[in-house]
């Protein structure tokens, strides 16, 4: 239940949701101390060459997955964890970059990321499924385009990312809407 995008809008990992460019943008803009810097928290290694690595092999193994025609639920169901777990490592890491205690965070990233993730979905899923297989194709480049933006502007303008988390609920409740109103229309006409 708790990554499951509906079945009507496809499989999350399938559609090009991957949660892994934000944060190495995140942690290379961090790095170079542009914007965010971890430094002097306990958050640090959000920064550091082995975990900017570990997402970066997280990212070509996802990728190779996808390519594999691997089990598109389970890459799904990974990645959406994988989302949430960074999601939580970056909220808390930015709160205590900010001199705030970090564990809110913790709680409040992995439920944004967890937002994210579904909306996303969602909206690729609607999005794939009108579209004919060569524009389809090119959708996890447009996702992976505007999540780099979205992060970008998330660290340089704070509200920003506010308005980011509001556009995912938005997307989410509307698409759902939408969802609803298409299948009552379909009943009229039985």
């Amino acid at each position: 239940m708790f990554l499951d995008i509906g079945q009507g809008a496809g499989i999350a990992g399938a559609t090009g949701v991957r949660p892994f460019l934000p944060p190495l943008l995140v942690g290379a803009l961090a790095s170079s101390d542009a914007g965010i810097d971890f430094d002097g928290t306990d958050w640090k290694f959000l920064e550091q060459p082995a975990f900017l690595g570990v997402v970066l092999a997280l990212t070509v193994a996802s990728y190779g997955a996808e390519r594999s025609g691997a089990n598109r639920l389970l890459i799904s169901r990974l990645t959406g964890l994988v989302a949430v777990v960074l999601g939580a490592l970056l909220f808390a890491g930015a709160l205590a970059a900010g001199g705030n205690e970090a564990w809110p965070g913790l709680v409040g990233g992995a439920a944004c990321a967890a937002l994210a993730f579904v909306a996303v979905g969602e909206l690729l899923g609607r999005a794939r499924s009108r579209l004919d297989p060569g524009a389809a194709a090119l959708l996890p480049i447009y996702a992976d385009g505007a999540a780099l933006l979205l992060a970008a502007l998330a660290v340089f303008v704070e509200p920003l990312g506010f308005l980011g988390l509001l556009a995912f609920a938005f997307l989410l409740v509307g698409g759902r809407r939408g969802e609803d109103r298409k299948y009552a229309g379909l009943r009229i006409l039985r």
